[in-house]
């Protein structure tokens, strides 16, 4: 049997509750193999995880002064 293809804006909408184990075992089948041929969405996934591990980890980190500044400026496109 094999599995249906999925575009990389269904894997970025579903990676969260992917990350969660909170998906479908076919939408798990069709992302899985979409993350073994595409290497941006397998580095979304990661970077995903990252963030989800950092968060749960409870440990609060000191940002560089003005980092919050650039940020926004950032964001904002200024």
């Amino acid at each position: 049997m094999s599995v249906i293809e999925i575009s990389c804006l269904e894997i970025w909408r579903e990676i969260s509750n992917y990350v969660d184990d909170d998906v479908a075992p076919e939408l798990r089948a069709r992302m899985e193999a979409h993350f073994k041929s595409c290497a941006h969405c397998k580095a979304v996934l990661d970077g995903t995880k990252n963030v989800v591990k950092l968060v749960a980890d409870g440990v609060e980190y000191e940002l560089p002064g003005g980092f919050s500044d650039r940020l926004y400026r950032k964001i904002k496109g200024k």
